[in-house]
């Protein structure tokens, strides 16, 4: 025992004492703390499970209302269990669900990207700046006469009307020819940085070029050099039927987290506050390792947003709590349907994973929990249940 290696009696080396002489010394209660570190997780785990509670966090108020050699131990403790939920309606209820056909305001618009993208800026040096037009520019800014720090810059690409600058120090570049110089009068921001807010600023600019975009022409040609297809006509109905896909997945997702927020919000239950300080935290866990993977402290992340990790924690209890309902209960419909996930749907799910982060399917295995993606198949199912028994509304309809 622990504490048994640390005492050193008279006529005995230390640690060797043996156990009889230390409790006719110090009582027989001195290994008792030793006693209960042993059989105490082992103890309340079976106690638990014997009175069948699915306990939150850890006992607390833990009590110790008998321990003797004769008795044993007894004691009292308090756990928090998970609450009874009692479901509401989840079956044939109604949400708005957008409509999804794009129109060919949405392919022109797809098309004048796309021209965008393979747009280029040729020199027209021989005539003067416009909106629209790229400046190469050469720029220093002064206060009262004298420069200041971040305010030159040189070969500098700005497309004028863009907003990338100050307000007014693009619209004065309007007019101004390849190897112009002038000086340009700004008066900062109010909201600017604290050393330039507010103050009369001159830069004196130089244009070394002005430069055009010039946008490809939207013919057959164009299809032939940005797709596969060798017509417009044809790309433009992949366009469509494109467009329509993603617009329908992204409106039966919509469609199917209001149905969701719904079932949550139906659901009678006492939440325990531990349910939602452990989410809580969970989250704020996760948020932590995003800002690492990203090379951000998180305590440098407090200082740029101006909070504390209590205020972060504090902030975190909304969305908890939203969570912890919407858990409960999709775990409510899945024990009310009898839900369950084969290996068979957990393997294609896998599949599908691996299909489509270009894995094979070992790797997947590896990596990721067969509970988990189990868990997620049987989620799936429940959102399925619920939007495919519910009603879809057009937007006409709701606001009416």
């Amino acid at each position: 025992m622990k504490q048994r290696k640390s005492i050193q009696l008279p006529g005995f080396r230390k640690g060797k004492a043996t156990q009889g002489m230390i409790e006719k010394m110090y009582g027989e209660g001195f290994f008792y703390e030793d006693a209960l570190e042993i059989v105490y997780p082992e103890a309340v785990s079976a106690a638990i499970a014997e009175a069948g509670l699915r306990t939150v966090d850890t006992p607390y108020d833990v009590d110790i209302t008998t321990i003797s050699k004769d008795a044993g131990v007894e004691m009292k403790m308090k756990v928090t269990v998970y609450p009874e939920v009692k479901l509401g309606e989840y079956k044939g209820l109604e949400a708005v669900k957008m409509e999804t056909e794009a129109a060919d305001e949405d392919v022109a618009v797809e098309l004048a990207n796309m021209q965008d993208r393979n747009s280029r800026l040729v020199n027209v040096d021989d005539r003067a700046a416009e909106i629209g037009d790229t400046a190469e520019i050469d720029f220093e800014g002064f206060v009262d006469g004298v420069a200041f720090d971040g305010g030159k810059g040189e070969n500098f690409d700005l497309e004028i009307g863009s907003g990338s600058f100050v307000p007014g120090f693009e619209d004065q570049l309007v007019g101004m020819k390849a190897g112009e110089e002038k000086d340009i009068d700004i008066t900062f921001p109010e909201n600017y940085t604290k050393d330039l807010a507010g103050k009369q600023v001159v830069f004196h600019v130089k244009v070394n070029e002005v430069k055009e975009k010039q946008t490809p022409a939207l013919d057959d040609e164009f299809a032939k050099d940005v797709s596969e297809f060798d017509t417009l006509k044809d790309l433009k109905a992949d366009l469509k039927k494109k467009i329509t896909g993603e617009r329908k997945e992204s409106a039966q997702r919509a469609f199917e987290d209001v149905l969701m927020q719904k079932v949550a919000e139906g659901i009678t239950c006492d939440i325990p506050d531990a349910m939602v300080d452990l989410q809580a935290e969970q989250m704020a866990n996760n948020f932590k390792q995003q800002l690492a993977s990203q090379g951000i402290p998180f305590d440098q992340y407090l200082k740029m947003t101006g909070t504390t990790e209590a205020d972060f924690l504090s902030q975190a209890h909304g969305p908890a709590q939203e969570q912890v309902r919407m858990d409960l209960a999709v775990e409510a419909i899945i024990k009310a349907e009898g839900l369950e996930a084969t290996d068979d749907e957990v393997n294609a799910e896998m599949q599908k994973l691996a299909d489509k982060y270009g894995m094979d399917l070992e790797s997947v295995k590896k990596y990721l929990p067969a509970a988990q993606v189990r868990e997620q198949v049987i989620r799936e199912k429940v959102v399925k249940l619920v939007a495919d028994s519910a009603v879809a509304v057009a937007p006409e309809a709701e606001e009416k």
